[in-house]
C-alpha cells in the first residue's frame, strides 16, 4: 500500500477496516461490494475507522 497515492491509501484503509469490523460483528454490520464501491449496513465504530485512515495517511508515500 505504500506506493499508492494518498487517496487510494485512504479508500483501501476504509474498506479494510469496515470488512474487519463486519467480520468481528457479522450480526451488527454487513459490508458487500457493489458496482460503485461498497454497500454498508449496520453500526460502524467510527473511532476505529478514523484511526485506520489517520494511520494510512501518516504512513507517507
Amino acid at each position: 500500500m505504500s506506493n499508492q497515492p494518498l487517496e487510494q491509501k485512504a479508500v483501501a484503509a476504509v474498506i479494510e477496516e469496515l470488512q474487519r469490523q463486519a467480520a468481528e460483528r457479522p450480526d451488527g454490520l454487513r459490508v458487500s461490494p457493489n458496482e460503485t464501491g461498497i454497500h454498508v449496513e449496520g453500526a460502524i465504530d467510527v473511532d476505529a475507522l478514523v484511526m485506520v485512515v489517520v494511520g494510512a495517511m501518516a504512513g507517507g508515500p
